[in-house]
């Protein structure tokens, strides 16, 4: 009898001093933000409408920064569009310097006229790998300086290597090395719903069919709810957060996902969101041990920057 009533009170202090449900950990602002791109001189493509929009920022081979940003709204023929370029010494500098007109839409190469949206670059080893959307497909560029990139194209002649139905404008790709395997986030609206998709590849030439890893929920299904998809690996905790925009200015708006598995963020609930933020085409940045977060400016007239931590949710 002795003996069972220590055990219950053993049982008892364990139940009473077991750890707690582990905190949910969610991006944040750490600081101001500092504008790095503003709204740049196109020449003839020049218009009061433009906007700078979807982004990529890497460091050269030479360690300067780098920032490619899709401008639309420019007189550019087609869809109005086209990659400009900023240099800056540091991640960490205003007002990076103008660079000019990085690369236009070839049609030559099956790519949409004014079609060219959201680069993102990965740099492995000595080499850099721009993906980017091509209204209709993702392409792929490369580059040894990380500032003048080549298209690679398919055994056909054309730039883009794969798309969702047609119509339904394949853009924003992002890539993360998992494993062995890359793999590419991207966006895309078949029959107008909107979706975040991921294909998966040995060699960044040849991907797999396409799943889909988030849409719907509280933020919608229009084709406009899952763009700029993000993707972020939080080595200390083991998930993944995927950044999902559905608002671009005043109203600007992110979702926040949080998963162990990278084939699923939620689809058509809410099973995996923990947060919203109110800027518009996330990209996560990570620089010697420091993480930043860049974002466009609210009016729709330059990017910016600010550092970004990790934080239990408030």
């Amino acid at each position: 009898m002795h003996r069972l009533f220590v055990s219950a009170l053993i049982l008892v202090g364990l139940r009473l001093t077991a750890p707690s449900a582990e905190p949910v950990l969610v991006p944040q602002i750490d600081g101001d933000f500092w504008q790095v791109a503003g709204d740049p001189e196109l020449g003839k493509y020049t218009t009061p409408k433009q906007q700078p929009v979807d982004f990529g920022i890497w460091q050269a081979a030479d360690g300067t920064w780098q920032l490619w940003s899709c401008i639309r709204g420019t007189a550019a023929p087609g869809k109005t569009r086209l990659f400009y370029r900023w240099q800056g010494k540091n991640l960490t500098d205003k007002d990076w310097t103008p660079m000019g007109i990085a690369m236009m839409a070839d049609p030559n190469f099956g790519e949409t006229e004014g079609g060219l949206q959201a680069p993102f670059v990965l740099k492995e080893n000595s080499v850099y790998s721009m993906f980017y959307g091509t209204w209709e497909h993702i392409a792929l560029a490369t580059s040894v300086d990380g500032k003048t990139f080549a298209r690679q194209l398919t055994r056909d002649g054309v730039s883009g290597m794969f798309g969702e139905e047609a119509g339904s404008n394949t853009r924003d790709p992002m890539v993360l090395k998992i494993g062995p395997l890359y793999y590419c986030y991207y966006t895309a609206y078949p029959n107008r719903h909107g979706g975040d998709f991921v294909r998966t590849s040995k060699d960044k030439i040849h991907w797999s069919a396409s799943r889909r890893v988030a849409y719907g929920g509280s933020q919608g299904d229009g084709p406009y709810s899952a763009e700029c998809p993000f993707v972020y690996h939080h080595a200390a905790s083991g998930y993944y957060y995927l950044l999902r925009n559905q608002f671009y200015g005043a109203k600007a708006q992110f979702a926040v996902y949080r998963s162990r598995d990278p084939f699923d963020f939620g689809k058509d609930n809410d099973q995996y969101l923990v947060e919203t933020m109110p800027y518009a085409a996330p990209e996560i940045i990570e620089s010697r041990g420091q993480l930043y977060l860049a974002v466009l400016r609210a009016d729709l007239k330059g990017i910016q920057i600010a550092k970004l931590k990790f934080a239990p949710k408030k």
